[in-house]
């Protein structure tokens, strides 16, 4: 028989979501008040984008890979969005635990926070106070946890003679409380949402270090660059542009948040074994004779036929000239070059004394460094992978060995020293493009740094290789575009493969490899359709 004084059970506040979603907007509070906070403090002290550049800085080469490949310039923001899924799925589990045991779900807090405390204090350039705004924002996220998980409290008025009227009353405590914890649950969130953005407005306010390039004239070069040739773009309507726009040039560093350097606080030391230490300013950078080049940057992490590859004019002073004036002691072999962000590269001494335009560079495209690609100042060194040179934000050189010391990459896996393969790729047709059947255009680019391309040859569908037509060549240091025309292309499926030779004649070679350990091989291939 059915028992009549058994009260109705209460499903709405107890089951999963109210302590999700109490976790959730109780981590919203905790992470908007920390980067609200975080304003007065240095850039490490976000909590956020110290766990994320702590995350790069553990990546294993092969994820690192996986997630360039798969996302290319994007790997940051999905990134981002992993971690923050992460977050909300944590926050959810502590909040349902602290709904049946606070006290527990509330140590759950404690110890992300000092998971994320570890992840501040071990960034470069961090100190015990960029601990403050994580401090505040635990505490304002337990309190905010607290506050949307109170004591439950069970109405209990039933008797025997009077069920129903108990079990009505259970059920209007339980609406009253549902409609309670939603307020107060919508009125944290809004907390956390003004929060959010008042930082972010305070921190665009506090940092005019965008305002600062936008006004900063920089001066001209003593040694222009040697005007382009004609000809240097070839006549292939979908071939990359031979200058690279600085919107368009690829983007990949250890950065989770891209640092931003007053100028007038920018330094750079330059010290180890060397006869007479250097600290350079700004505009004492800007006084010295500077030169411009056209140099072609490629990333190590760039596939067969993949474009983290961008070539661009850059404006800088001669690393060459500043060593000189260090005077490296015998037996250096490497310049270890350090971000402010904790990045650093080994690049091999004799490279940044012989005659290339190794340099400092202030400027790209005739415009200062975007922040992005590392203003005020990156290093810019043709003929090497980016991850042995290409540092950007930099703010210290320290003259030393292989030996001794390891670049960031390098003291993970990578090659230590990181020269560029000659390298061609397939631009126009697109992969699996249609085209109209007749005359098919066929272009692309190649590079050789420091040695040049001296030659082009395409396959089509496994027949006989053709030579392609160069377009002008701008220096060594840049890439060279090619170009075929096959005329009445005939219908169907076809392939078109590239290989190229450097002015030695030596041959692009055809070995396959994957990016890690010091950069991909082979012959770039693609396949389109004449209709």
């Amino acid at each position: 028989m059915r028992n009549l004084n058994k009260a109705p059970r209460q499903h709405s506040l107890h089951g999963l979501w109210p302590g999700a979603l109490a976790g959730v907007v109780a981590a919203g509070i905790l992470f908007a008040s920390a980067q609200l906070v975080s304003v007065f403090f240095g850039p490490a002290s976000a909590p956020l984008t110290s766990v994320g550049s702590t995350f790069i800085d553990f990546t294993p080469a092969w994820l690192k890979d996986f997630a360039i490949a798969t996302f290319g310039t994007n790997d940051k923001m999905v990134l981002l969005i992993s971690m923050g899924v992460a977050a909300a799925l944590l926050s959810a589990v502590a909040g349902i635990v602290a709904r049946r045991h606070f006290r527990v779900g509330a140590a759950l807090v404690v110890v992300f926070a000092l998971v994320m405390a570890a992840a501040i204090i071990t960034r470069s350039g961090a100190g015990i106070a960029d601990l403050f705004p994580l401090l505040v924002g635990t505490i304002a996220g337990l309190l905010s946890l607290r506050f949307l998980t109170p004591e439950p409290k069970i109405a209990h008025e039933q008797t025997q003679a009077q069920p129903l009227q108990a079990g009505q009353q259970a059920a209007n405590v339980d609406s009253t409380s549902r409609r309670s914890f939603l307020l107060r649950t919508v009125a944290l969130a809004g907390v956390a949402v003004v929060a959010g953005v008042a930082g972010s407005a305070l921190s665009t306010t506090r940092n005019a270090v965008r305002q600062v390039r936008e006004a900063l004239k920089l001066p001209s070069a003593k040694i222009k660059a040697v005007a382009l040739p004609a000809g240097v773009q070839a006549p292939v309507e979908g071939v990359t542009p031979f200058v690279t726009p600085n919107s368009d040039f690829y983007r990949i560093d250890t950065a989770l948040v891209v640092p931003e350097i007053d100028p007038a606080k920018w330094e750079l030391r330059v010290h180890g074994m060397v006869e007479e230490e250097i600290t350079l300013s700004f505009d004492e950078l800007l006084a010295q004779d500077l030169i411009e080049s056209y140099v072609t940057l490629t990333c190590v992490s760039n596939v067969v036929g993949g474009n983290l590859a961008g070539n661009a004019k850059w404006l800088g002073y001669p690393i060459r000239e500043l060593l000189a004036r260090a005077k490296p002691k015998a037996g250096a072999d490497m310049v270890l070059s350090t971000s402010i962000d904790g990045f650093s590269a080994s690049t091999p001494l004799p490279i940044l004394q012989d005659d290339r335009d190794a340099m400092l560079a202030v400027g790209m495209n005739g415009e200062p460094l975007p922040l992005q690609h590392g203003f005020p100042v990156r290093m810019v060194v043709p003929g090497l992978y980016g991850f042995v040179s290409a540092t950007k934000w930099v703010v210290d050189l320290e003259v030393t060995t292989f030996a001794e010391n390891a670049g960031y990459w390098t003291s993970r896996g990578w090659s230590s020293h990181g020269p560029i393969k000659t390298a061609s790729r397939v631009e126009v047709p697109r992969a699996l493009a249609r085209i109209p059947a007749g005359k098919v255009s066929i272009g692309g680019s190649a590079w050789a740094q420091t040695k040049g391309i001296s030659k082009v040859e395409i396959q089509l569908d496994d027949g006989p290789w053709l030579a392609a037509t160069l377009a002008a060549e701008a220096s060594v240091d840049t890439w060279r575009q090619w170009s075929y025309v096959w005329e009445n292309a005939p219908a169907g499926n076809h392939k078109v493969r590239v290989r190229a030779y450097d002015v030695g004649n030596e041959l692009q070679t055809e070995d396959q490899a994957p990016p890690a350990p010091d950069g991909s091989s082979g012959w770039h291939s693609i396949s389109f359709t004449v209709v």
